[in-house]
This record gives C-alpha cells, structure tokens and sequence, in this order.
C-alpha cells in the first residue's frame, strides 16, 4: 500500500522503533509543511492510506477531492476536528484514532510553570548577550496554581502542584469541580473569583464548539500583574486576539504559550515572539520520544489491521456502513 506521513517536521518518524510495523510498505514522508494544496498533493504521493501526526495537518474537503486514492486515515491520538469526519465518510474514506496519553503534555506544562515563574529563557538569553542576573524570578512553593479543566492532565498539574507547596484552585464544569472537591482540591463559585484569585493558570479543556473562544480578552485582564498565563491545550480556547491584547494592557503579567493561532510559525517577527515577558515553545505538547513511539505503534497497527480487512479503531465505521 502507498502510506503518506505529512509533516513530520523533526524527519524522526522513520527512526522510531515502531516503523518497523510498516516499513514494508510505499511510504513517503513529508519533512517540511507545505501550504499549497497543490505542492502538498504532488508530494503526498496518490496515497492510499494518510497517518497524521496530531493536529497538523488539516484533512477538509478540498484536500480530499484531490486524493481519489485514499482509503484510510490513521490518526495519532485523537481527532481535534482537523479531520472533516463527514467529508471522509462521504468519499468512502476511514478514518481511524488511537488513545491519547497525558504524561509529555502534563510535563511540559509544569516545565513552562516553573520557567515562567523562575524567568529562566530570559535569564539564559541575558548570559548568552554578555549579562549576569539580568531578573528575579519567583518560587512555585506558596503560589495558587489555577487550573482550568480537571482531566487527566489537569489532575496531573494538581499532583504537581502539591508536590512543590502550591495551593490549587479547580475550575470548570460541575462534574469536575465536584471531582476535585472529592480529591481535596479548592474550587470557586465563579469565573471571575478564579481569574482574580490565581497567580498562575494553565489551561487544559478540549477545543470543542461549546469551549472555542471560552477565555476572553476581560477574564484575561482581571488577573493579577504579576500574574502567568500558561496554555499547552488549544489555542482557540482563548478568543482571537486576547492573549496578545491583554498582555500589552498588562494583566497578565506574563505568559507561556505552546500553541497558537496558526501553526507552523516561520515568522520570527510574530507579536508573540517579540514579548519579553512571553514564553513560546513550538507545540511541543505530545513531542517526546516515549510518547511517540506510544502514537505511532498505535496508528501503525491500525493501518496493517485495516490492510489486514479488520475495522479496528474506526471512529465512522457505522456511518460508512451506512452509506
């Protein structure tokens, strides 16, 4: 079978261990994002099976009308809405998903936390530019660490908070804040209280219609000065705009961001990556070597089972059957 990997930007897919589960196969993997539709066709090479990584590449109809060959989608974790499941399930195309798992992103985000608390990028780039002690940074031990979303990366950032004395506030949907409320967490009766009270908040909810959009620029603007902002979910979570617009009101006081509006970013001059007081780390999330290995077995396995004529995984295979 032809088996298109786009945009596997560190060129690292073909060394992982689990390559060996497809290397039989025609595969051709694209090592750089192409935006042309065009280019991008041409060089995804008439697949009959696309695996993605993540959320990088957007699977909507356009796409698809120029990929008559394409028969299956292997997806690493699950589906962000990237994929137009409807216009799969119209071409006759499968689109398979595999788990998910918290621990790089979990890790991640409490790295950016105490980066952005300790203000260690800045300090780096002052002795890299001839300076010593260039900030003062602050402690985590005492903070209250806001968390928005009680799953299970956010009940991982919990676990991490108390591991460093910091007190947590959850907030969320009902469900959730009667689960931290169970596992002996603080909650807040509304929105408002909860961006006022917290020294840092870290985002962690699905983007879904029904969460697109759901910080906005005024929630924003009501936490502290000194205050810091960290999102290693979606960048839609936060209204067009706002991050950007309330940093230069100055509420928060700071911020660490590993996703954005639109991704890749080239631009070195983007606003974002020209705010001292900012961290941007390229969507680095789900990127570790254990956690791919774990991604990608799991989407290679669902590609030989498909081969193999077994519906393994397939998240439209009723309305397939349908049809």
């Amino acid at each position: 079978m032809r088996i298109s990997i786009p945009d596997d930007y560190q060129d690292c897919i073909r060394s992982l261990r689990c390559y060996e589960i497809i290397k039989d196969h025609e595969i051709t993997i694209l090592t750089r994002h192409i935006d042309n539709i065009k280019l991008k066709v041409k060089a995804l090479n008439d697949p009959e099976i696309l695996v993605l990584t993540r959320t990088r590449t957007i699977v909507d109809d356009e796409l698809l009308s120029n990929l008559p060959n394409l028969k299956m989608i292997s997806q690493t974790g699950k589906n962000a809405n990237h994929i137009d499941i409807e216009a799969c399930t119209k071409r006759g195309i499968a689109v398979a998903e595999s788990k998910g798992n918290p621990i790089a992103t979990a890790e991640l985000t409490w790295c950016l936390i105490m980066s952005g608390l300790r203000l260690i990028p800045q300090a780096i780039n002052g002795m890299k530019t001839g300076n010593w002690q260039v900030n003062i940074g602050r402690r985590v031990y005492g903070k209250t660490i806001g968390i928005w979303g009680y799953g299970k990366i956010g009940r991982r950032i919990a676990k991490y908070a108390d591991a460093f004395g910091a007190q947590v506030i959850i907030w969320g949907s009902d469900v959730s804040r009667q689960k931290a409320l169970s596992d002996g967490y603080n909650t807040v009766n509304t929105k408002a209280e909860f961006f006022k009270s917290c020294d840092v908040i870290s985002l962690h909810l699905r983007l879904k219609p029904s969460t697109r959009g759901i910080v906005r620029k005024e929630d924003l603007l009501m936490m502290k000065e000194d205050a810091l902002l960290v999102n290693t979910a979606r960048a839609g979570l936060i209204e067009p705009n706002g991050i950007i617009e309330a940093l230069k009101h100055g509420r928060p006081g700071y911020a660490a961001l590993d996703v954005f509006d639109e991704e890749p970013i080239f631009d070195s001059k983007h606003p974002l990556l020209q705010m001292p007081n900012v961290i941007c780390t390229p969507h680095l999330g789900y990127v570790e070597q254990e956690g791919y290995e774990l991604y990608f077995s799991q989407a290679f396995e669902n590609v030989c089972a498909f081969i193999d004529g077994e519906n393994s995984n397939i998240v439209n295979l009723d309305a397939l059957n349908d049809q």
